[in-house]
């Protein structure tokens, strides 16, 4: 059923509530724009007792058990309006419930209850103050949230420049300062791609708010097993202990290369599954199976006492060619992933494209230093992420840290 039929009951409504307040018949019908003789049947018709006021003109007062109001249940639209907002005024004045003030407009309960919420003054719930505050709330242009918090801007802001995502930097305000000082990540990318002259991406130090410009995912490889390779056997991935696919453990490692410009160097990436927890070398002149070992103990060296590695799940690479020798020194279990199937490392490999954001492809890492290397591993671990409830790899890794401190 359409609204605007019932225009006239809204009407009436309204002529009765202001002769209730006290008005004379003759202002109401004025103020509501309708003929004395339809307002005065109105009236009659609803049993109100008029009485001459001081000036000469009738008033009345509500016999409320002589009042019926139909029952009008509209097909309500998105907002309400000022005839909803007369109908409110007086049902609630009646002392109607909100619910069933609801069930009259065709809107949810709660609706009304934020409407008398905000529309009540101190003499109570007004239909013309409510419509006027809620006119004026709409009201546009409004300043965007970004542009009117100038210390919440600087911190997006922040967090671009890191490489986050906007994701990332939605989940992470958040958790720094809960959801009123925080921003939407759909808000975010307006201001990045969508809004005008001065937006977002401006201001930002970095060339690309985003790190992938990818559309779609690439597809598995369908090619075939490769050749016998003996430092896999009795290695496959299946024979990985159970634990290892259950992320609440943590000590499970998954390492790889990134290579570089003609194949010539590369930098070796480990990450930890559970915390995310990113280590990176670099190999500037050959990436052997020798150098590769001799680097992954460097590594592994490194690390506190309280880090664990107990299994270490690679590709079929000849960079692994020599993981028996070291993995009975450095008593931690090499397993390898099935041939072609880079998915079965994905931790390692979601991280590998987070590198690739600052070290794209063709990089030559003989040209890049070590402290380069430490700055993009000390980013990566700062980068809140969405799986660890935007926690840092650094700090879940902390965490670890205190847990094996107080076993």
């Amino acid at each position: 059923m359409s609204r605007w039929p019932q225009l006239g009951e809204w009407v009436r409504l309204q002529v009765l509530d202001l002769v209730g307040q006290g008005m004379s018949a003759i202002a109401a019908c004025r103020r509501a724009g309708v003929s004395q003789d339809l307002g005065g049947r109105w009236i009659r018709e609803a049993g109100i007792s008029l009485a001459r006021g001081h000036n000469g003109g009738m008033t009345g007062a509500y016999v409320a058990q002589a009042v019926e109001f139909p029952q009008v249940r509209p097909s309500h639209g998105a907002r309400l309006d000022l005839a909803d907002r007369t109908l409110i005024h007086v049902y609630w004045s009646q002392g109607r419930s909100m619910r069933q003030i609801a069930a009259e407009l065709g809107v949810a309960p709660s609706t009304i209850c934020r409407e008398i919420a905000r529309g009540s003054t101190a003499v109570g719930y007004r239909a013309p103050t409510a419509q006027e505050r809620a006119d004026r709330m709409r009201a546009r242009p409004k300043p965007r949230k970004l542009d009117a918090d100038p210390l919440l801007r600087a911190r997006v802001i922040e967090g671009l420049n890191a490489g986050w995502s906007p994701e990332q930097v939605s989940g992470r305000l958040e958790r720094w300062w809960g959801k009123e000082a925080a921003v939407s990540h759909e808000t975010i990318y307006q201001a990045l791609y969508v809004q005008g002259a001065g937006s977002l991406r401006h201001e930002l130090e970095v060339a690309s708010a985003l790190r992938s410009g990818r559309k779609g995912r690439k597809p598995r490889s369908k090619l075939p097993a490769r050749g016998n390779r003996p430092w896999v056997t009795g290695h496959e991935i299946t024979t990985r202990p159970p634990e290892a696919d259950d992320r609440a453990v943590p000590g499970h490692w998954e390492g790889d290369l990134i290579i570089g410009a003609g194949g010539a160097n590369a930098v070796i990436t480990l990450v930890e599954r559970r915390s995310r927890t990113l280590l990176m070398s670099r190999l500037p002149t050959d990436h052997d199976s020798a150098t590769v070992a001799e680097a992954l103990a460097g590594l592994i060296a490194g690390l506190p006492d309280q880090v664990q590695i107990t299994t270490l799940t690679w590709d079929q690479g000849t960079e692994m060619a020599q993981s028996p020798g070291f993995a009975m020194a450095s008593h931690i279990d090499v397993f390898f992933c099935d041939p072609h199937s880079p998915w079965q490392r994905p931790t390692n490999e979601n991280t590998n494209g987070l590198i690739r954001q600052y070290f794209p492809k063709g990089t030559d890492f003989s040209q890049i230093t070590d402290e380069q290397i430490a700055q993009v591993q000390d980013l990566l671990n700062d980068r809140p992420r969405k799986v660890l409830g935007y926690a840092t790899p650094r700090e879940i890794l902390f965490e670890q840290f205190t847990v094996a401190l107080t076993d």
